[in-house]
């Protein structure tokens, strides 16, 4: 992304929290800079490295990303064995695959599981809300490595 195109994304995000009252602070800034300037899935960690060179607390790296994620901006995953990720939520909420062999992460849209989330709600009277966890299983290229063994 580039810096204008980052800059508007953080006046639409500042937007976003004088409708609710609050303050685009430093820290919810320096958090939607890194995830704009790397893509794919990062942890708080991550996030903290890229936001303002390291500079910024663990914990304030969680708070922006809470109040971010409350927002809309942002979107977090649980990926396998308890670890969370994060990404912009450029595109609305959607679904991921983790490959538990090498650890790729591919999005896919929410669409995908409409017949599940349908027969779930008529069969079992549960609405599914699958878009912050991922769903496990074995990439292609991992699948195919395995049954060439």
């Amino acid at each position: 992304m580039t810096d204008p195109d980052v800059d508007d994304l953080i006046d639409e995000v500042a937007e976003r929290f004088r409708e609710r009252g609050e303050r685009m602070t430093s820290q919810r800034r320096a958090v939607v800079r890194a995830l704009a300037a790397t893509p794919g899935h990062l942890s708080a960690e991550d996030i903290q490295a890229l936001a303002d060179h390291g500079t910024l607390h663990l914990s304030s790296i969680y708070r922006s990303l809470e109040a971010l994620a409350a927002v809309g901006v942002v979107q977090h995953i649980h990926l396998g064995h308890g670890a969370t990720a994060y990404h912009l939520a450029r595109a609305g909420a959607h679904l991921h695959l983790e490959c538990r062999v090498c650890g790729a992460i591919s999005d896919l849209p929410v669409r995908v599981l409409d017949g599940v989330a349908a027969t779930l709600r008529t069969d079992h009277a549960f609405v599914l809300e699958p878009a912050h966890t991922a769903l496990s299983g074995r990439c292609a290229g991992c699948a195919d490595h395995e049954m060439s063994r």
